[in-house]
């Protein structure tokens, strides 16, 4: 029995980990959850799951979970920081699945090492952010980073077995979003509803639309780069737009190594629950027959500039990768609040990581404080962008 806990039980991921569990109750057991305001959700999941312990954002949360839970629950209920610190270092788990938006969960992501849990990732911003930190951290401690991401999560399942020697190069498939073939004219008039339509995935609203911009496969080139230890050079990017083939790896002798599959998050999730073993379970097959075409395409980064930053920010590496994050964070939220036009969220990430002067990441502080700064020049930048939209 291997026994987990959720931050972001609430979210999509959080969701498909949950039916996870479902499928392998004799294999899985929920010992903590965590979410942000969905209140009536966690409720339901903690009447369901039983879990030991249970966080929200705020204590108001908390307060209103509390009260939704009955006072015949036995659950322990914490919030803030404190709170997700307290799920992911719960004595009983033993994988902590972090499934939670934005940079919250990091110094719980860092006290889950601390204590020897293996975490199994789908948060970007913990890699993006705190790399060297966080790698650091688990190598010392001797714990495993198992990725979720579909793409990471194929990559780890194609470098399975094999040195770092063998290796010439990832390649990370993009399915281009929903305006892959939109020209730069169009792409300075579309709005967040169009934005949010994605082609192949269902994902939250923040990952969509860094979809859109091809920010996320940026986020994406950073985090391959601390998950497999390979330099900026060995990651190349690729539009896929069927999403059927979710990531390779070229090896030395120039055999290429793809993992295939459905567009389903479950089957990442199992196999990060799972590993090293493989688990059956009711999870969609791919049918080839019916597939059709893959296509491969090159990316437009003159139409989608927030992936050539994202490669700069990593090669440039200290602070900025955490700049570019916080910047991107702050411009997608202007955008989807309509104060910001869809070619504006590059424009405010470039601007904010030109003035950074850049440091060396040594502590969690000086990330945070690289992060705070980000935050407030973007939200400078952003509203003068506003103006003269």
């Amino acid at each position: 029995m291997k026994r987990i806990a959720i931050l972001g039980s609430t979210g999509s991921i959080g969701r498909s980990t949950l039916a996870v569990v479902d499928a392998h109750p004799g294999r899985l057991e929920v010992v903590g959850l965590a979410a942000g305001e969905n209140v009536s959700l966690l409720a339901e999941q903690i009447a369901r799951y039983r879990p030991a312990v249970a966080a929200m954002a705020t204590g108001d949360g908390v307060d209103r979970l509390r009260s939704a839970c009955g006072p015949g629950s036995t659950v322990v209920f914490a919030d803030g920081p404190a709170g997700l610190v307290a799920v992911a270092t719960h004595p009983s788990v033993d994988i902590l699945i972090c499934a939670s938006a934005g940079t919250a969960a990091l110094e719980a992501v860092l006290a889950a090492i601390d204590a020897g849990k293996t975490i199994a990732l789908a948060n970007k911003e913990v890699l993006v952010m705190a790399g060297a930190v966080v790698t650091d951290a688990a190598r010392r401690k001797g714990v495993a980073i198992l990725p979720i991401d579909s793409e990471h999560n194929a990559i780890h399942q194609c470098l399975h077995g094999r040195t770092g020697t063998e290796v010439r190069r990832i390649i990370l498939t993009a399915s281009g979003g929903p305006f892959r073939d939109y020209s730069p004219e169009a792409l300075e008039h579309v709005d967040p509803a169009a934005a949010l339509r994605h082609p192949t995935w269902q994902m939250g609203r923040k990952i969509t639309v860094d979809s859109a911009t091809l920010m996320n496969k940026g986020l994406e080139v950073i985090e391959a780069h601390w998950l497999f230890n390979v330099g900026a050079d060995q990651i190349d990017v690729v539009i896929h737009p069927q999403s059927i083939v979710h990531s390779m790896v070229e090896l030395i002798d120039g055999s290429v190594i793809a993992q295939l599959g459905v567009t389903d998050m479950r089957l990442p999730i199992q196999y990060a629950c799972s590993y090293p073993e493989r688990w059956g379970g009711p999870l969609p097959v791919l049918d080839l027959l019916r597939a059709g075409r893959l296509d491969f395409l090159e990316p437009r980064v003159d139409r989608f500039p927030c992936l050539g930053l994202a490669y700069r920010a990593l090669r440039t590496g200290g602070t900025l990768p955490a700049v570019l994050n916080a910047a991107n964070e702050l411009a997608v939220e202007a955008f989807l609040d309509r104060r910001l036009g869809f070619t504006g969220i590059a424009r405010v990430v470039e601007m904010t990581m030109n003035a950074h002067s850049v440091e060396e990441v040594t502590t969690l502080a000086a990330i945070r404080k690289a992060d705070l700064w980000a935050r407030e020049y973007a939200g400078h930048v952003a509203r003068e962008l506003e103006l003269i939209q």
